[in-house]
């Protein structure tokens, strides 16, 4: 099993563990739900669970945060499970005469009329199968029903979304922007919004730890499937502040109507003032916003709660749950990537070249780092940074020996939001 693997893993039980860390469910009645039931596991498929075993997963995760969910490595690694050629063309030509039904529901159909055995072929396995041939997508349900639903808690859920916003005329272009945004569902605050160039990973990192620098760690975030949610810095993130990170159904855009009526709200009152006095800059557009945001916005009342968004967050204020290390939420949301050292001991990050110590040559080692594109980069073993990977300049490498130095007191990120779950 490989790291990333391990992470699913670990990601999957905290998600299980993550309502009673929160305490958004009654205890024993929520266990005995989840242990009645069979679950989609990473990397394994299809398993049940004791009473016990969520029980340990708990307890191992209040005392030792999130590394201690992850599964020891399998005696028989190295060695893969896979279907023949004629069993994945039947699972395919089965999953075309059934895209009505789910995932679940289709694995268990392919199982039992012996398309493949459940031991050769994890659920995962067969999601990744159907989603290289475009399979994936089930029918909606025109019956489907919709329920409005909104917690009485400020910072209990998040809704996140991106919206596309105005362009502006950068010199002789024209640039397309993009606003992200983070609502509290209780009071229909705007914990932390801007504008970007880009829609990538970034910029959401960027509103989504400036949120919770300002108005507080919430306990569910909900947004959608869109590539940046999905990404393991996220759900890594995530768990290790112990912050339930829910996903809408796939092509279900109206399960976030609150944060959708708030772009509307943004098209209606605010794009309007830029008609007649464009901004000039990406800054100037984000000074105007956030005028309108903490004047207008904010200080209106909603017609939702029947109150204004920010009298109803301050009225719970004593609620709220600060970030107890601003500095190491830097280090949480941290890229990690895993590369191989060649025989010079250097890697590669997009395009650039890094050195490491000598004694890492040949081996797969992980690196993690900031922002794209890296401009500082530390090698880890475990959760602990051992040192620096260098940028190589190849002039000077010409005249510069390299030595296996290694720093005495390597950095140890285990002990970060450790009990960032709460106890009972």
């Amino acid at each position: 099993m490989t790291n990333e693997e391990r992470e699913a893993v670990a990601l999957f039980r905290y998600g299980l563990i993550a309502p009673i860390l929160n305490k958004h469910c009654d205890r024993q009645v929520y266990l005995q739900e989840i242990c009645a039931q069979k679950h989609n596991v990473p990397y394994y498929g299809l398993k049940e669970f004791s009473l016990s075993t969520v029980e340990r997963w708990l307890s191992e995760y209040r005392k030792w945060g999130f590394e201690e969910l992850k599964p020891k490595s399998r005696k028989d690694k190295g060695h893969t499970r896979a279907l023949s050629t004629g069993e994945q063309e039947a699972v395919v030509d089965l999953r075309r005469k059934n895209m009505h039904l789910s995932m679940t529901s289709f694995y268990e159909l392919a199982v039992k009329r012996g398309v493949f055995e459940p031991q050769n072929a994890s659920y995962q396995s067969i999601n990744r199968l159907l989603s290289n041939h475009k399979l994936l997508r089930m029918d909606k349900d025109p019956l489907v029903q919709r329920k409005r639903f909104a917690y009485d808690t400020v910072n209990t859920l998040w809704q996140g979304d991106m919206s596309v916003g105005p362009y502006l005329t950068i010199g002789r272009r024209k640039c397309k922007t993009y606003l992200f945004a983070f609502l509290d569902d209780c009071s229909r605050l705007i914990p932390y919004a801007q504008f970007f160039f880009n829609e990538n990973f970034e910029p959401m990192k960027t509103v989504l730890k400036e949120a919770m620098l300002r108005r507080g760690q919430p306990r569910m975030l909900y947004v959608d499937n869109g590539k940046v949610y999905c990404t393991n810095t996220l759900h890594l993130a995530c768990a290790k502040l112990g912050i339930s990170l829910i996903h809408t159904k796939p092509y279900d855009p109206e399960a976030k109507g609150k944060i959708e009526r708030f772009f509307g709200t943004v098209r209606r009152s605010f794009y309007p003032s830029l008609v007649n006095e464009p901004a000039g800059s990406i800054e100037e557009l984000n000074k105007r916003f956030w005028e309108w945001l903490d004047s207008d916005y904010h200080r209106k009342v909603h017609s939702g709660i029947d109150a204004t968004p920010l009298d109803t967050y301050m009225a719970q204020i004593s609620q709220v749950r600060h970030i107890p290390d601003p500095v190491a939420l830097d280090f949480i949301f941290w890229h990690r990537l895993t590369r191989k050292v060649r025989n010079d001991g250097t890697i590669t990050i997009q395009g650039t070249l890094f050195q490491v110590p000598l004694r890492y040559v040949g081996m797969r080692i992980e690196v993690r780092f900031d922002n794209y594109p890296p401009k500082e980069v530390f090698v880890f073993e475990g959760d602990a940074s051992i040192c620096p990977a260098e940028p190589v300049h190849i002039h000077d490498n010409a005249h510069v020996r390299r030595t296996r130095d290694i720093p005495e007191n390597p950095i140890d990120f285990r002990n970060i939001f450790t009990n960032a779950g709460g106890e009972e």
